[in-house]
């Protein structure tokens, strides 16, 4: 399930709709805000992000939707620890840490969807095991993962990083559309995607579970 063309200008079709309210927003449990930070200049999806969000809103009266101007608005930009735009806070009766930068389309949108009820259940479908591990994290843990909208393996490590973060205080999870922020991704040396980097220290490419994900995290935290 994917953002499509709609009659009337609508990002979604009423099929899509339709299986959103059903399979996701039927789900929530309290209110989420999508707070998203725009940018008036050589922001390419921009004007898409803030329709789609717009349309989502229509179909819950758990969802709002927060416009931030990433240039003006700095206050905002510091209380949710905001590095570029486009990006969005999923923020539920707490900040969980989730933000997703870039247009979340293509294959993101499931795990986009999906991220918005873990929040706002405050819970995810981890196994208890992985939840008791992420929990026992001691030190902060920052996950980068790069997408891109037309990878099909991305959405899985998206998600594992979304999930991890509602479920451990330590952990915040930044989902980044790379063809977006081609600078980031340069800088990260992403040639292929999904890429997940941990605390800027430590990274992989390729899908894995979430289980190899936390251990893969917990490595990481024992070297350094």
């Amino acid at each position: 399930m994917r953002p499509a063309p709609a009659h009337g200008g609508a990002l979604l079709s009423s099929e899509v709709k339709k299986a959103v309210q059903e399979r996701f927003f039927s789900k929530l449990e309290s209110k989420v805000t999508l707070h998203f930070f725009t940018i008036e200049f050589n922001c390419m999806y921009c004007g898409e992000i803030a329709q789609l969000y717009s349309e989502l809103a229509e179909l819950s009266p758990l969802l709002e939707v927060e416009v931030h101007d990433f240039e003006r608005d700095r206050d905002a930009v510091r209380c949710f620890k905001i590095d570029a735009a486009p990006c969005t806070a999923i923020v539920g009766e707490r900040d969980f840490g989730l933000r997703f930068y870039g247009i979340p389309a293509g294959y993101e949108f499931r795990s986009f969807l999906q991220a918005i009820v873990d929040a706002s259940r405050g819970r995810t479908g981890l196994p208890g095991e992985l939840r008791d591990r992420a929990r026992a994290f001691r030190k902060p843990v920052e996950l980068k993962v790069f997408v891109t909208p037309t990878c099909p393996h991305c959405p899985s490590m998206a998600l594992a990083a979304f999930q991890l973060a509602v479920e451990s205080d330590m952990v915040e999870a930044k989902v980044i559309e790379a063809s977006e922020f081609p600078q980031l991704a340069s800088k990260y040396g992403v040639m292929a995607v999904p890429k997940t980097i941990v605390n800027d220290v430590a990274g992989f490419e390729g899908a894995a579970s979430a289980s190899a994900l936390v251990e893969f995290i917990e490595a990481t935290l024992e070297e350094s």
